[in-house]
């Protein structure tokens, strides 16, 4: 065989595996994924190194400068109205997103990895989760043990 035929059967086999998504767990209960091409990249950041704003809603954490880039940092437990992140860390694991052409930091309790699955696995998020999650989900993963929100 040649590189272009195994190329090719490499990426058969990652499509049958389907997409890749960022697995992070919100709070104790939470857990949920986002799309890998609307994540940039993943760090840990000391709590000193944001800058807080005045007159924000609680979630919004600050702005970070990271790489000559400035943005906003969100604690998003919070924005979605779950438990909100422990005060006493000395350290936050951050997720960088693109919403549109703007980068934002999303900090969770724990980034969990990379898992890969179809989008026909994906179900509606109504009557599974809370309703106000539900604007800000594509759906959600039934697991045998956990929902995970898309």
């Amino acid at each position: 065989m040649n590189t272009s035929t195994l190329a090719f059967q490499s990426n058969q086999l990652q499509k049958n595996l389907g997409d890749p998504y960022l697995r992070l767990q919100l709070d104790r209960q939470t857990q949920a994924v986002l799309p890998m091409e609307d994540t940039q990249e993943v760090l840990v950041v000391p709590v000193g190194r944001i800058m807080p704003m005045p007159n924000m809603p609680a979630c919004v954490l600050g702005l970070l400068n990271q790489r000559s880039r400035v943005f906003w940092v969100i604690d998003l437990p919070q924005m979605l109205e779950l438990q909100a992140l422990d005060t006493e860390v000395q350290q936050y694991n951050l997720a960088i997103v693109r919403v549109g052409d703007i980068p934002l930091g999303l900090v969770v309790e724990k980034v969990k990895g990379v898992m890969r699955f179809t989008a026909d696995l994906m179900q509606s998020p109504i009557g599974t989760v809370a309703p106000g999650l539900i604007p800000y989900l594509r759906g959600c993963l039934l697991q045998k043990t956990e929902v995970l929100l898309v």
